[in-house]
């Protein structure tokens, strides 16, 4: 399918793989989509700038790319933030169309129904997309669907207007009279209030009196503030909406001084906010953000999951919003028809981007059409590629995380004499897209099932969502293929029981590995050498200052079953790997209880667990501490010796004539995972990790969550 990609300052049109649907979402193909004149052309500017340019606009950025730095070096982050920038990224976020499928968990959605959507990430421009169902409505009878392409911008107007809380007879004052600012009047009016508009553009100024507003200022030619104080007979504005777009900081001064007393500014466009206690003080005024669409915006759980709030409680949701701005539209109250808009095909989108950017004669308002067209559902798309050195192991990629791009792919382009990447599947098109032509694959797919069927794939690679490791692992197995998957292996026991059972049935099958990664570092091989020969039980204290993470993210959630089960295997693995396998007999496990907000209850916890050898070993997972302190330390307790890793940086010895090891920067194994997969796969040799010590690491973390109360997923 074709989708708008944003790259080095401009747009452009390239094939991508169809999305599939999800079970709680509608496959849409697209008719129109509506260009955001701000956000978007804001957006193709900032990917024409130099890193540095970007680096200010967007410090937000910069202390994440700070972080990549910490955690994977400076080269590993420096390939991975240049190729996402060759690669471009998707845009769009408001449009229309007729659903061509369901998924199973889709209830009110049929095929054949015209549907408008919204969502960064999500109604793209591009002929396919994927919607969660609170981000799609259903047009009313007889609403033009490029008109409904407008759904996003008409909810975030609804929104500030909600904000606002307009009563019969206010008068009320819109600065910036762009696309948002024209509907944002409107619905004022409807509401009955007495509206006046300020913008320097005479054009949108006619356009807005044309569409009912009652007054208007060109704040180049005169003060707007003395103009509202006029028309009000020296009392002020009842309230302000902003919806202008620009960097200066007197735009909100001005809004709070047009407004008379306990008056009200409400903000919707990005203006500077260097606020002055003056303009807010001695009027004691309300100063209002409106967040985009409404309620539900950001949280996951109704965007994603589908949960809707009670009406009775939350009136009026995001989703609610849109199907009531479409209403407004299909009953001629919002009127958008003297806004001339301009029609580009999506073959054309480089030339519609580009009209918004002139300096003159620029539209308020620009759509894309999606002729309907052959082909258009295809998952693979074929892209030129290097070909693979004579015996390496091809590779399919299954999940384009970041994770995966930040570590497995940079380590296997050091080891392409052992790897080459055939394929890569994601469940976005474009980001498979990108990571395939990226890293040199021959084609890229949003169907696992096609990754299965190629008989040149030797090993897949899956770097999904944890709840959906252990299905893609079986599936890939039965396929015949070997399997290199990140951590966690399974959610739950009845997930794990199904990978053991394949084995069961076929113990000479192909070759299944979990990325528990510490046992390959130097640090831990280093310990493992002071430790060989022991003639005592060892003490293990392992200690995980993991840093908080939000309650929404989806680590916490189904998807990611928790950070015991999630990221605590690791350890747990490590465990395994320094007793010598022992078989694990007994697990005790204790977590700080409820009450204890915003932490979960596996965010932290002690975890203790007897092996059959006698030693104890003992992990203290935490989120209380601080990120600038080390994140990993381990200290044994073994026949007089005290051996301590710290950070996987370095290795000490107390009470043992033994250097040790050092590091200058932390390795915690992957490449050296890598590095043994591929010696066992080109040269027969053993697993790299037992099937049974996986199989243990996962079952001690499900045994842990049953000991802190909760249950696997």
């Amino acid at each position: 399918m074709k989708q708008v990609l944003i790259r080095s300052g401009s747009a452009v049109v390239e094939d991508v793989p169809a999305p599939k649907v999800g079970s709680r979402n509608i496959l849409v193909r697209v008719t129109h989509s509506c260009i955001s004149v701000g956000t978007e052309i804001a957006g193709v500017r900032a990917s024409g700038l130099p890193l540095y340019r970007r680096a200010l606009k967007q410090p937000e950025n910069v202390r994440r790319v700070l972080e990549m730095v910490r955690d994977q070096g400076l080269r590993r982050t420096l390939d991975r933030v240049m190729g996402k920038l060759a690669a471009g990224s998707a845009t769009g976020y408001s449009a229309a169309g007729v659903v061509v499928d369901t998924g199973g968990e889709v209830e009110g959605f049929e095929p054949g129904q015209y549907v408008a959507c919204a969502g960064a990430g999500i109604a793209n421009h591009a002929e396919l997309i994927d919607v969660p169902i609170n981000l799609a409505v259903r047009l009313p009878v007889g609403l033009d669907a490029g008109l409904a392409s407008t759904v996003t911008l008409g909810a975030i107007a609804l929104q500030s207007v909600r904000r606002a809380a307009p009563t019969l007879g206010e008068t009320f004052v819109v600065v910036g009279l762009g696309v948002l600012g024209q509907i944002a009047a409107q619905l004022l009016c409807a509401n009955g209030c007495r509206v006046i508009g300020v913008d320097p553009n005479p054009h949108r100024l006619a356009l807005a009196l044309e569409n009912g507003m009652d007054g208007s200022v060109d704040p180049a030619a005169e003060n707007y503030v003395d103009y509202v104080m006029r028309a009000t007979q020296g009392m002020g504005a009842d309230g302000v909406v902003v919806t202008a777009a620009a960097e200066s900081h007197q735009i909100i001064s001005e809004a709070l001084q047009a407004c008379r007393k306990k008056g009200r500014v409400v903000l919707v466009g990005d203006v500077g906010l260097n606020l002055k206690r003056a303009d807010l003080y001695r009027k004691e005024l309300d100063f209002l953000i409106s967040t985009s669409y409404g309620p539900g915006r950001y949280d996951p759980a109704y965007e994603e999951g589908g949960q809707d709030y009670p009406l009775a409680y939350v009136r009026w949701t995001e989703n609610r919003n849109m199907q009531a701005y479409l209403d407004l539209l299909a009953r001629g109250r919002i009127r958008l028809g003297n806004l001339a808009a301009r029609t580009y095909p999506i073959d054309e989108a480089a030339a519609a981007f580009q009209s918004l950017q002139a300096a003159a004669d620029r539209p308020l308002l620009v759509l894309l059409e999606y002729p309907e067209r052959p082909g258009v559902r295809a998952t693979r798309v074929a892209l030129r590629s290097t070909a693979p050195r004579s015996g390496t192991l091809r590779v399919a990629l299954a999940g384009a995380s970041g994770f995966a791009q930040g570590m497995h792919l940079p380590n296997m382009v050091k080891l392409r004499d052992r790897y080459c990447l055939r394929a890569v599947m994601s469940r976005t098109g474009a980001n498979a897209r990108a990571v395939a032509t990226q890293y040199g694959a021959a084609y890229c797919t949003t169907e696992y099932g096609e990754i299965l069927a190629d008989p040149e794939v030797d090993l897949v690679m899956i770097a999904t969502r944890h709840n959906l490791h252990a299905e893609l692992v079986v599936q890939a197995l039965r396929a015949g293929k070997h399997v290199f998957v990140e951590k966690p292996l399974a959610l739950n026991e009845a997930e794990l029981a199904r990978i053991e059972a394949f084995y069961a049935g076929q113990p000479d099958g192909p070759l299944l590995m979990v990325g528990f990664n510490r046992r390959f570092s130097p640090a831990l091989l280093a310990v493992q050498r002071i430790l060989a020969g022991r003639t005592s039980p060892i003490i293990a204290n392992y200690r995980m200052n993991a840093g908080y993470i939000p309650a929404e993210h989806w680590v916490h959630g189904p998807e990611g079953g928790g950070r015991n089960i999630g990221e605590a295997c690791h350890v747990y693995d490590a465990f395994n790997f320094l007793t010598g396998g022992a078989a694990v007999e007994q697990v005790d496990a204790q977590a700080i209880g409820a009450g204890a907000d915003p932490w979960r209850r596996n965010d932290n916890f002690v975890a203790t667990m007897r092996y059959s050898d006698g030693s104890l070993c003992t992990l203290t997972y935490t989120a209380l501490g601080s990120k600038s302190y080390a994140k990993e330390k381990l200290e044994i307790f073994a026949d007089g010796k005290v051996v301590v890793m710290d950070d996987y940086k370095s290795v000490s010895v107390h009470g043992a004539n033994h250097r040790g090891w050092l590091s200058q920067a932390s390795d915690k194994g992957q490449l050296q995972e890598l590095e043994a997969l591929a010696e066992a796969l080109k040269h027969g040799r053993p697993w790299p990790i037992s099937l049974a010590a996986m199989l243990q690491s996962t079952r001690v973390s499900f045994a842990v969550e049953q000991r802190m109360g909760g249950a696997p997923c």
